[in-house]
């Protein structure tokens, strides 16, 4: 069997203790040289991505957001896949002292136990968003889309 593409993510899977080595990026380096597509997925915010990962060229794509922006760091293209979150949801997770708050071009995070702030925020505002949790995150997205079909929209249509 012939793989075109690998795709991974980076917290716990690339980068460990915040740092990813020589030998991951030989390795990564050796994968696209032999004409296979590299692809990391992350829910990270791009900017904070870009920021603690400054060899993000080894890669053809980046899908950031836990699928919400795709980014080509080849030509610093960036692509939105999913809708900026509501202001009004956002002004309500202040307003609830949800601390941290991090808010990207589409996902809006934060860290347990301030899921029930937010899940209480969505509710009362009536919103659809999807709420996912990973390694104690909150991310919260726009509901009715998975991760998965914005990536492949995305990275098929990039």
């Amino acid at each position: 069997m012939h793989y075109v593409a690998l795709a991974t993510d980076y917290d716990g899977t690339i980068v460990h203790d915040g740092v990813v080595d020589d030998a991951t990026f030989a390795a990564l380096e050796r994968l696209r040289a032999s004409n296979r597509k590299l692809i990391l997925v992350t829910g990270r915010e791009l900017d904070d991505l870009i920021r603690v990962m400054p060899r993000s060229d080894v890669f053809d794509r980046v899908v950031a957001e836990n699928g919400a922006v795709l980014y080509r760091p080849e030509t610093r293209e960036e692509r939105l896949l999913a809708p900026a979150p509501p202001r009004a949801f956002v002004e309500a997770l202040r307003a609830a002292a949800v601390d941290p708050l991090s808010v990207g071009r589409a996902i809006v995070a934060t860290w347990e136990p301030n899921e029930t702030k937010v899940l209480a925020a969505i509710r009362d505002l009536g919103l659809e968003l999807q709420i996912t949790f990973n390694k104690g995150a909150v991310m919260v997205l726009p509901g009715r889309r998975d991760q998965g079909e914005r990536v492949a929209r995305g990275v098929g249509g990039a």
